[in-house]
Formats: structure tokens, sequence, C-alpha cells
């Protein structure tokens, strides 16, 4: 079941990859709605990855 799921989000991530890149050529409306998405999504993720990282730093300095 896990790779199941594992699987599925893998696909929806290439999905999201190559909306981007069709976006940036030119694509139609979906496509730039999808890559808006999959960017905003990675930004997301990217600043939410950050702010655990400093929690972790910041917490294993006091010791």
């Amino acid at each position: 079941m896990t790779v199941l799921i594992l699987s599925v989000v893998l696909v929806l991530v290439l999905a999201g990859c190559a909306c981007v890149v069709w976006a940036q050529r030119g694509g139609p409306r979906w496509v730039r709605g999808v890559a808006a998405v999959t960017v905003g999504a990675g930004q997301l993720v990217s600043r939410l990855g950050r702010s655990n990282g400093r929690s972790r730093n910041s917490s294993s300095g006091d010791d």
C-alpha cells in the first residue's frame, strides 16, 4: 500500500514538473495553472524545510 501511495506521489510530482516546463514554452491556460500550483507547493516545502532545519540547529546549540 505504501509503495502505491509513493508511486502516485511520484507521478504527480513528475507531471507537475512537466507542466512547469510546458508552461515556460507557452502552454495552454490549464498548464500554467498547474505549473503555478506546482511552483507554489515547491516553495512551501522549501520554506517548511528551512524552518524545521533552523529549529533543530538552534535546539542542538543550547546543550
